[in-house]
C-alpha cells in the first residue's frame, strides 16, 4: 500500500505509541487512554495479545473499550482491580519541565484522570507539536460540568478569567461525555500557575473535573522528526 499521502505526524505518533506499548508486561493491569495516539497503542497491544501476551485493561472511554474488545483484550473494572500498573495516554499540551498536561479535547478527561490517579506509572505519548513552555498556549482547558445549571457554572468560570466555548459535536449538537456531562472549553491564554488554576476551578460548584493534569506524569515519550525522546519531570 502506498504511503505517499500518509500523515507524517500520525506515523510519528504511531512509533511513540509502539514504544509505550513495549512497557506492558505479562500480567499487568493497564490503563488504556483515549484519542488518536492511544488508538495506535491499543492496536499495538492487540497485536501483542494475538501473539500471546496476557494482561487486563481498564479503558478511559467507550471508544477505547470497543477497540480493545475488537482485539479480544480482557477488560476489567476498579471493583476487582483497584490498582493499575501502567496507564498510557496522549495529551493535548505538555508543559516542558513540569510535564503538567492539558487533556480532554477528545472529551474523556474525567475518566482519564480517574485512571491516571489509580496508576503506579502514568506514561504520556505525544508528538513534539504538543510541547509548550506554558499550558494554555495553544489549546483551551476543557472543563467537564453538570448539565443542570451549567450557565451558572459558566458565569463562575468566566469570573476566573475564562473565555468560554460550549463544546459541540460534529453534528452541531451539544457534546455529551460518556458520563452524561457537558464540556466547556475555557480559554485562559498562557497559564502562569496551572496548579493554582486547577485549585480554583475545582472550587466552582457544578464543575465535575478539569483537563489540567498536575503532577501526575511519570514519563513523556515524544515523537520527533529525528526520533523518539523521553522526558521526566524536572
Amino acid at each position: 500500500m502506498s504511503t505517499q499521502n500518509a500523515d507524517p505526524r500520525a506515523e510519528l505518533k504511531r512509533k511513540a505509541a509502539i514504544e509505550a506499548a513495549d512497557m506492558v508486561r505479562e500480567g499487568m493491569v493497564v490503563g488504556l487512554g483515549s484519542g488518536s495516539t492511544s488508538a495506535f497503542m491499543i492496536e499495538e497491544l492487540g497485536r501483542r495479545w494475538a501473539e500471546g501476551l496476557r494482561f487486563c485493561a481498564i479503558p478511559t472511554s467507550e471508544r477505547s473499550a470497543e477497540q480493545a474488545r475488537s482485539h479480544g483484550i480482557r477488560l476489567v473494572t476498579f471493583a476487582t482491580h483497584p490498582q493499575i500498573d501502567i496507564d498510557i495516554d496522549g495529551a493535548d499540551e505538555v508543559e516542558r519541565g513540569s510535564l503538567n498536561l492539558i487533556k480532554g479535547l477528545g472529551g474523556a478527561l474525567f475518566r482519564e484522570k480517574i485512571v491516571a490517579a489509580a496508576s503506579r506509572k502514568f506514561v504520556v505519548v505525544v508528538d513534539d507539536s504538543k510541547l509548550v513552555d506554558r499550558l494554555g498556549a495553544r489549546v483551551p482547558v476543557p472543563v467537564e460540568v453538570a448539565t443542570f445549571g451549567w450557565t451558572s457554572t459558566a458565569r463562575q468560570l468566566e469570573a476566573l478569567g475564562a473565555r468560554i466555548t460550549q463544546r459541540m459535536d460534529r453534528s452541531g449538537n451539544v457534546f455529551v461525555t460518556d458520563g452524561g456531562n457537558m464540556i466547556l472549553d475555557c480559554h485562559f491564554g498562557e497559564i502562569a500557575d496551572s496548579a493554582q488554576l486547577q485549585a480554583q476551578l475545582a472550587q466552582v460548584v457544578g464543575v465535575i473535573e478539569t483537563g489540567l493534569f498536575i503532577g501526575r506524569t511519570s514519563e513523556v515519550i515524544v515523537a520527533t522528526a529525528t526520533g523518539l525522546q523521553k522526558l521526566v519531570a524536572a
